[in-house]
Order: structure tokens, then sequence, then C-alpha cells
């Protein structure tokens, strides 16, 4: 199903697609440059949001949880880019430990880990799954959402290694994105941990990436010749916050009103007749906890006792005292009349697929990323990476092309955020 966006084709997304198009060798040549310069991270998920005059990303995701959701057509894509990576990072990897969540008992997320072993399997690599939770004390069969089951056995260390029962892997990776913090059992390992630990959000701050994606978009655009606001979020950040003893509140309140008026600035500009909104959202963290949607400086003073309670605390029970002032996008994309976004999912610096997150309950300025979401395959004859360049910009391969380039300029960002935070750059 290729979902309906509803506002008319005829605006200046419609003219950036088409630029897209016509400058795919320019935009393809220009990555290869990039890819020289920026190893990519080994996986990546990025959240997008298509208002019809805007296609931005939202949020970058360096430990994505939804293989699952992805086509099964595009299952050899996976497998090639996989391989891609393993040879940049591992060549000789032959065995591989895979550390995931501890939702033991989230079934859809173990359905993900399921896929995810399928591409890595079949990739070449013999795979194990191993868990840090502290339930997993022996050799535990898990089943998923579709009733498969899972062997997941208990880490250990040994020296400067992990390994489990009979099994000592070339490799390590980590599907756990470290919101509580780096456990101590993954520091100073000799083998390759990936992605490496300030991938994870004990030390991924979201106003660094947009910070980097920010320079990633305004490089892009003025190779392209155009405005780099239609695909590049406006972004503030506010720290020392404590929302439920209302710490920091006139500055968040003071922020989100400046960044308001330079919104409404561009809307003025393109002739936007929505209002205006920013999302505010912990600095660090996924899963769609601590974030709101905030017309005016008001809401974010006007907050009762629920809604601070709820801004004040992130998975794992982590305090907030950091957020991002994020540009709200509208997105305008619907399937069967709800709202929906992209998902795209790349491997290494190639897009093997995506879906729609959908939600039958949230308007078109709220975040998506909540209970009561499900998910739709992207529905592409071909991959992101080959449009129809003959044909209407607004035909899905086309449409695709636009999320994969966008998305990618989201992966680039995060490719230089890590380096950029690397540890070892600061060896002397």
């Amino acid at each position: 199903m290729v979902p309906h966006l509803t506002t008319a084709l005829n605006g200046p997304l419609l003219r950036l697609e088409k630029e897209m198009l016509n400058s795919m060798p320019v935009i393809e040549h220009w990555f290869r440059t990039q890819w020289l310069e920026h190893g990519a991270p080994f996986y990546t998920s990025v959240d997008l949001r298509n208002s019809g005059f805007k296609l931005a990303p939202v949020d970058t995701n360096l430990f994505p949880g939804g293989f699952n959701n992805l086509n099964p057509d595009f299952l050899p894509l996976c497998i090639q880019a996989t391989m891609s990576a393993i040879e940049k990072i591992c060549p000789e990897a032959r065995r591989l430990l895979l550390i995931p969540e501890n939702h033991t008992r989230n079934a859809f997320y173990l359905q993900n880990v399921a896929a995810l072993t399928n591409i890595l399997k079949q990739a070449g690599l013999v795979v194990r799954i191993g868990s840090l939770s502290e339930e997993i004390t022996a050799p535990t069969k898990l089943d998923t959402q579709n009733g498969d089951s899972l062997l997941i056995e208990p880490v250990k260390r040994k020296g400067n290694r992990l390994i489990l029962d009979d099994f000592d892997s070339c490799a390590v990776l980590l599907n756990k994105d470290l919101s509580g913090g780096i456990p101590e059992i993954l520091r100073n390992l000799e083998q390759n941990l990936i992605p490496p630990l300030h991938a994870g959000w004990s030390t991924r701050r979201k106003t660094q990436h947009f910070a980097a994606y920010k320079r990633v978009a305004e490089t892009f655009s003025e190779l392209l010749g155009i405005d780099p606001w239609l695909i590049n979020p406006y972004f503030d950040g506010a720290k020392q916050l404590d929302f439920n003893a209302r710490v920091g509140e006139d500055e968040l309140a003071s922020k989100v009103d400046t960044l308001l008026g330079d919104i409404q600035s561009k809307y003025n500009e393109y002739g936007v007749e929505q209002d205006p909104f920013v999302i505010v959202k912990a600095d660090a963290g996924t899963y769609g906890m601590g974030i709101m949607t905030v017309k005016s400086p008001s809401d974010v003073k006007d907050l009762n006792r629920k809604q601070r309670n709820k801004m004040s605390v992130v998975k794992e029970g982590l305090q907030v005292s950091e957020v991002i002032i994020q540009e709200g996008v509208y997105t305008f994309e619907s399937i069967n009349d709800a709202v929906a976004e992209p998902v795209v999912y790349m491997i290494d610096h190639y897009v093997v697929g995506g879906f729609y997150r959908v939600h039958t309950s949230r308007g078109q300025d709220e975040n998506l990323n909540a209970p009561g979401m499900h998910f739709v395959p992207l529905a592409f004859d071909t991959p992101c990476s080959l449009p129809d360049c003959a044909g209407a910009p607004d035909a899905a391969p086309n449409r695709f092309y636009a999320y994969g380039v966008v998305a990618r300029l989201a992966m680039l960002a995060a490719a230089i955020e890590l380096q950029e935070n690397d540890p070892d750059n600061f060896i002397n």
C-alpha cells in the first residue's frame, strides 16, 4: 500500500524531489566521497516526517529494533549490506555474539532479534545471543511475537573477552542502546564491539547529532542549490532542568518562543498556513518517552503534575535534566486515514528497507512512537536507491528515493558525530 500524501503535490517539496532526481549522479558521487572520509555506522534507522513542504529527519537510532517490520522481499539487500559492514569492521569474523536489550517479556522486540539474527546468519556468521539481564542465569528459550523461539544465554567475561559456554566470538554486536549506562562487563574488550560504546545513549546526545546534521544539510543543500530548511529541522537545547521542581522552566519557555518565531518566519516565506510547533523531548533515549508537542511558551509552564511526571523520567527510570527543543514537522502522510511517518533502515551505508509507523489515535503534529502504533512495510517495487528518473516525482520509487537520500544524510551526520566523540581521538 502506497501511503497517501494529503497535501497538494505542487509545493517546494515536490520541487526538491525533482531536484534530487535530476541530480542523482551528483548526489551519489557526493555520498561516495563522504564514505571515504567517514565510516558508516554498522546499522542505523531514521525517523522522517513529510509535511508536503518539508522532508526532514526527526530522530536517528544507532541500535534499531524493528528489523521484523521490514519487507521480507529485501532480505537479500540486508544480507549483502551486512557482508559489506562485517568485511570493513572485522573481515576475519566467523562467530558473532549478539547482545539484545533486556526486554525478555517483549515478544515484538524478540521478533526483531530473531529477524536480525537471521540476517547475520545468512551473511555467513555463526550467531548466538547473549544477555546481560540478571533474569537470564541459564540458557533460556523465549517465544517471539509470531511463535518462533530464541535461545538466550547468560554472558560471561573471561579476561577481556565476552563468552558464552563453548563460544568465543570474533565480534560483539550490541542491539542494546545503553540508556541505563555502560555496564562494566562491556568496558575495555579486546573483541570488536559494534557499535562502539560512545554510540549509546549514556553518552550520546540528540543536540550533538542534529548539530552535525545541520552541517551536513548545509553542505548538501549548497551542492543542490536548495534552501537547507527544506530538509533540516531547527533546534535548540536546554539543560539543568527539573520538571517536577519547575527548575529551568523560564529558560525553556524563552527558547521555545524564539524557535517558534524562527519557524513562523520560514512558514511566512513559503506560504505555509499551519501553526508552527516544536517537540520537546529528552536529549538522550528512545521509546517515545519524555516527549511533548508545544505550540506556545505557556505549554511548558502550564504542565499539570501528570505531565511533569511524564517528562521527568525516560527509559530505565532515568531522570531528564536535558532536552532538545526541535522544530515540529507535520506528517501529512496517511494510511487508511491514520497518520503515518516513514522509518528508513540502513546497514553500512546502504538503504535496506523501511516501514511506516502508523497511529490511529495520534494527530499530524504528535509523536507517533507511542503505545497503539503499528507498522506497515514500505510497499515499493524497487529499493530506495533505484528511482524511476523518467517517471513522476511523486511516484512511489521516487518518493522513496528522496526518503533514502535524507535518511543517508542523517546517517552521515551520525558517522561524523561518532567520529568527533570517539574517546580515542582525545588521547595525546
